[in-house]
């Protein structure tokens, strides 16, 4: 995103005018405690809503061949069901009162968004890894989506309502400390600062030391390589090419096979100059297409499969980006020159530009370009990436792996300006951890309820 799309997200001021303040910021937020008490986040509206009829909207742009997969995929269980309906909660919190601090932010923050992935220099780092919804939004949208997910993984887990309870408010209050310690530091400081997948390690207790070991070690063992050797074969031509898994992974039709080289053109425009010397150096061998994740299925995702004349590959994904559910269902306006960007850029570009500023460090194969009306970005596949099934963790995991997500979350909120005046209307989380904590008890009844629907719909 360029810097007027970004310095347009912060209010205006004149020229040579003093920056506010940090305790400004924070003072801010105290007051804006009156407008929109803290207890008020726990209010649910319940009337109007028409899930199934969003879920209907969203698939009119998508493959239609792949819906029964879509619908497989969400009918697994009540939290797979949660994981694809980014939408319908959006709209659901936009009749709700909200603070109106906006953020930048991730739009689908559920538990499975988090997770390992290779930074620049090859080291594992942990942070939010998908932003197909990222946009500007009030800061607790994302919170209340995150831990509707903890009390919807905690009952799937089968812990005792004490557990999940305890875990949901310790996240809250993990999200405020995070974001009053953040705002004790300068936006630069705030902006260097990232998660190695082993920090705090030394503090665990010995049950999440042998979780976050075993995690590590998967994550480094999905490599681009390692993909590329499951997914494609050599032909007798030495070319590689796909090994055909229908309906997941299926070739593209002939008349879609001639543009791959204007569209690898186009993506090469927008990355840097070092990624565009490095590819210089591979060639296009193959191209399919991939089904993947939950609420993603029936959208366009494409694999490309370079190779460097010595055996060796390389993987890229391509995705189709529509516009964020916290704008189209959500209704929140989006910052003018935001607006202006993505007109002129695509949605892709705003996916990439919303990766770079909430995650600390970023796939540096990021990019995007257009196609037949539609929007992509561009990403390396399976690039040491990896997670934690929150579901599947005892007690004493379940609660240190919310409090991470909850930290995680915090530092991605806290690269927007207005980080400080969410501290100061947090405060020490206490009122807010009730608000929230009650609202997403109440959420998680209604989106088991709304599976239930869509299972009998199916």
């Amino acid at each position: 995103m360029d810097r007027s799309a970004a310095a347009d997200t912060r209010p205006s001021r004149p020229d040579r005018a003093p920056m506010p303040t940090r305790e400004m910021h924070i003072a801010a937020g105290r007051s804006a405690r009156d407008v929109i008490p803290r207890d008020t986040l726990a209010q649910l509206t319940t009337s109007g809503r028409d899930p199934l009829g969003i879920l209907d909207r969203q698939n009119a742009d998508r493959l239609p061949e792949l819906l029964p997969v879509r619908a497989e995929r969400m009918a697994q269980s009540p939290f797979a069901f949660y994981r694809g309906t980014a939408a319908i909660m959006a709209a659901d919190l936009a009749r709700d009162p909200h603070t109106g601090i906006q953020v930048g932010s991730c739009g689908d923050a559920h538990v499975a968004n988090f997770g390992f992935y290779a930074g620049p220099q090859r080291t594992l780092v942990f942070d939010l890894n998908d932003f197909d919804e990222a946009g500007w939004a009030p800061w607790e949208w994302d919170l209340k989506r995150l831990v509707t997910s903890i009390v919807i993984a905690g009952q799937a887990a089968g812990h005792e309502d004490a557990v999940v309870r305890a875990a949901a408010d310790s996240a809250v209050r993990s999200y405020a400390g995070a974001l009053r310690s953040g705002s004790r530091r300068s936006p630069l400081q705030r902006y260097v600062e990232h998660f190695a997948a082993d920090a705090g390690e030394s503090t665990l207790d010995d049950e999440s030391r042998a979780v976050l070991a075993a995690a590590r070690r998967d994550a480094e063992r999905h490599t681009s390589e390692r993909a590329a050797r499951k997914l494609t074969e050599r032909g007798d031509d030495g070319m590689l090419r796909f090994v055909e898994r229908p309906p997941t992974m299926t070739h593209l039709e002939p008349e879609l096979e001639g543009h791959v080289h204007d569209l690898i053109a186009a993506y090469l425009s927008t990355v840097n100059v070092d990624i565009w010397m490095l590819l210089q150096q591979y060639g296009v061998s193959d191209v399919a297409r991939r089904v993947v994740g939950v609420g993603s299925v029936g959208t366009r995702c494409h694999l490309t499969a370079f190779d460097d004349g010595d055996g060796n590959a390389l993987l890229l994904q391509s995705k189709q980006a529509g516009r964020s559910v916290l704008e189209e269902y959500g209704g929140i306006r989006q910052p003018a020159a935001v607006t202006r960007y993505v007109a002129q850029h695509g949605e892709g570009a705003r996916v990439v530009a919303l990766q770079r500023i909430l995650q600390a460090v970023s796939d540096p194969f990021l990019g995007h370009f257009r196609f037949d009306g539609r929007d992509y970005y561009v990403r390396q596949f399976h690039d040491m990436k990896g997670g934690i099934q929150m579901e599947t963790l005892d007690a004493g995991p379940f609660r240190r792996y919310a409090d991470a997500c909850a930290t995680v979350l915090a530092r991605a909120h806290g690269q927007s300006p207005n980080a400080p005046v969410i501290a100061g209307y947090v405060g020490r989380g206490r009122a807010v951890a009730e608000a929230i904590v009650a609202w997403s008890y109440r959420y998680a009844e209604l989106s088991l309820s709304d599976y239930r629907a869509f299972v009998a719909a199916s």
